[in-house]
């Protein structure tokens, strides 16, 4: 690159003195791409650790009843259920931009998330519950773009032997950001109030934006500009929308694709029928603290999120989509029968940490392992972003439908039997990643 002076970026002129030039990172540099995608997902976790968390157990400790609490959540957490329809055609079928085709869509996202939670300054109090939704909903469309734009970016630069450790490194940015805004913002709230713990949290959300705003997507482009970019005679030119979703509808209408989204949805959901009911009988079958049982699950997560999900990543790798997945599966089936032969064995209150460990930190792994695989599944597609954000949706809904299906077996269905069904569910699943050409395409190299 030092020997093409137009692909570095100029100097700054200030009144006749010219300052040296620098060169700003890009998606091209592996340390600049892991950097930007934990920094995005650190962005996104602060947020939740503070909305969904701290300010959840603090709006609680004010008296606030569950269900205006659950509701202000519902509304913030719409976007989210349809962002493969609300942003995954834009992103995917974006033109030409000086700041990169999908960089410029992330930086607007960012950009807005922080214009949203500005907002928080000007609310009287957390007990103003209309405008608190309505905030964090204005947040969420936001940070739902930023998800479905570094996603993008994820497909479009990473190279496929690396997105086991991409996969680790945004799953380890979530947890450490959904951690840290959880514990520093449940004692923000209590000890300094409202109005300083949302202008730290737009402080610390802002400095965790810098890579996004400041790591170019390719060589050559702007920092900042809102202007097109110039014509690429290799670039195709965007599909026309009604084509997209033909495309799109097609693509995951194939029976490759549908078993896919059956394993996302039966391996979320699975987890969600005993995770919610467990944690329920814990605390009000065995006289469990709430606190110290949210602590003990932060504490696993952690784990579970940052060393475990890079020897996943790494693991991924090195061995390829599925055989981690697999495995995972079958190890995650083997640790929920141990946990329903404990509960079986009326010892769900004295082992209660230990089942929280068999039951959270390996199936926690699973999305480590399974998004390089989804993330193959759509590559190379015009609508891959579209896609891609269609799979991580439907295992939202299989989480939604295992925590509401959970409340509706509990009178007929025993703990320890749940459990196990949910080991069945798992070994099902490493049954089906063992045969790789249900779910992915297949290569001439056989890959």
């Amino acid at each position: 690159m030092s020997g093409n002076p137009a692909a570095r970026p100029p100097g700054f002129r200030l009144t006749g003195f010219r300052l040296p030039s620098f060169r700003l990172p890009t998606l091209q540099d592996r340390g600049a791409r892991y950097a930007t995608f934990f920094a995005t997902y650190l962005y996104q976790g602060l947020v939740a650790g503070f909305s969904l968390t701290a300010l959840a157990n603090h709006l609680a400790g004010q008296g606030v009843p569950s269900s205006e609490v659950g509701l202000h959540f519902a509304v913030a957490g719409l976007p989210w259920t349809v962002q493969p329809i609300l942003w995954g055609p834009l992103v995917d079928r974006a033109g030409r931009a000086r700041m990169g085709r999908r960089r410029v869509w992330a930086v607007a996202a960012l950009l807005g998330g922080q214009v949203a939670l500005a907002g928080l300054l000007l609310l009287p109090g957390p007990e103003a519950l209309g405008a608190l939704s309505l905030v964090f909903l204005l947040h969420s469309l936001s940070a739902s773009l930023l998800d479905t734009a570094c996603d993008r970016l994820v497909m479009d630069h990473v190279p496929e032997a690396e997105l086991g450790r991409t996969s680790a490194c945004t799953r380890g940015g979530f947890v450490v950001g959904t951690s840290l805004g959880a514990a520093l913002f449940g004692w923000t709230l209590a000890a300094q109030g409202f109005p300083a713990s949302a202008a730290l949290l737009l402080g610390l959300s802002l400095a965790a934006g810098l890579p996004i705003l400041l790591v170019r997507e390719a060589p050559g482009d702007a920092v900042l500009s809102l202007a097109r970019g110039p014509a690429d005679p290799a670039a195709r030119a965007p599909v026309p929308f009604r084509r997209f979703l033909r495309r799109l509808v097609l693509g995951l209408g194939r029976r490759r694709a549908l078993r896919l989204l059956g394993l996302c949805f039966a391996l979320d959901g699975a987890l969600a029928l005993f995770e919610l009911r467990f944690g329920v009988d814990l605390v009000q079958g065995y006289g469990w603290d709430a606190a110290a049982l949210s602590r003990l699950q932060a504490g696993l997560a952690l784990a579970g999120g940052t060393l475990g999900a890079l020897a996943v990543g790494l693991w991924s790798d090195r061995a390829g989509p599925l055989p981690a997945l697999r495995r995972l599966c079958a190890a995650s089936a083997g640790a929920f029968l141990i946990a329903a032969a404990l509960v079986a064995a009326g010892l769900a209150g004295p082992a209660g940490p230990a089942i929280l460990g068999l039951t959270n930190v390996l199936p926690g792994l699973l999305v480590v392992a399974l998004v390089p695989a989804l993330m193959r599944a759509s590559r190379g597609r015009v609508g891959a972003a579209t896609e891609f954000e269609v799979y991580m949706a439907t295992m939202n809904l299989g989480a939604v439908a295992g925590g509401a299906a959970s409340g509706f077996l509990a009178p007929v269905l025993p703990l320890g039997a749940v459990a196990a069904l949910c080991a069945g569910v798992l070994a099902g699943c490493a049954l089906v990643t063992a045969r790789p050409h249900l779910i992915l395409r297949q290569r001439p190299d056989g890959g």
